[in-house]
């Protein structure tokens, strides 16, 4: 895809002026070096990421992004965050020093929606996506919840309307997140109904 046609995570806010804070000088490279390949990650147009504030207590370093499909015209079709966490004594639950911890939503077709392999079909786009994306990980775990939800009386919109939720962590073996991320935004594209990157649907 030509470049004009990728998007860049928005930069960190750039390190203070020297002397730096006591926060900058203590913060690990190798998670200012995580930081800066999910920041340098181009995605495809139809996806806006953005940094995002991160929780404070689940690790002692993190970063988050936000992630949003929105093909040109038409309405927001799936959002999430990924959000980084960093440990450099390690975490036994995780078995490495980062973690990934991600959050996915969209709404689908209602025929979809009640599919009763649904949910498998969901956790395959994550771990299908990580492996095309050859962004190596161990230890994943989540879940997946698939929500009806049917209208009555005056309420306006769609009679039934299902929804997808993906929860899911999993460890990353090196300090580049870029694959990672973009398997992240595949999913999000899957859920939204949208083609693999690079292929155009023909008109009905």
């Amino acid at each position: 895809m030509a470049s004009s046609n990728l998007r860049t995570v928005s930069e960190p806010p750039p390190d203070p002026p020297a002397p730096a804070t006591g926060e900058e000088r203590a913060r690990p490279q190798l998670f200012r070096d995580a930081v800066a390949s999910l920041a340098a990650t181009p995605v495809r147009a139809e996806v806006r990421v953005e940094p995002l504030r991160p929780p404070q207590r689940l690790a002692p370093w993190s970063y988050a992004v936000s992630a949003d499909v929105h093909p040109d015209g038409e309405a927001e079709l799936a959002t999430g965050r990924l959000v980084l966490l960093y440990d450099p004594d390690g975490a036994e639950a995780w078995d490495g020093v980062f973690r990934l911890v991600a959050f996915a939503s969209a709404e689908l077709d209602p025929e979809m929606g009640v599919d009763p392999l649904l949910p498998a079909v969901g956790w395959s786009w994550l771990t299908d996506s990580l492996a095309e994306r050859a962004a190596p990980f161990r230890a994943a775990g989540g879940t997946v919840t698939q929500t009806t939800s049917t209208r009555f009386g005056d309420l306006a919109g769609p009679q039934t309307t299902v929804e997808v939720e993906l929860r899911a962590s999993w460890t990353a073996d090196t300090a580049d997140m870029s694959p990672h991320l973009l398997a992240f935004v595949d999913v999000l594209c899957a859920a939204a109904g949208l083609p693999p990157e690079g292929v155009a649907l023909l008109p009905s």
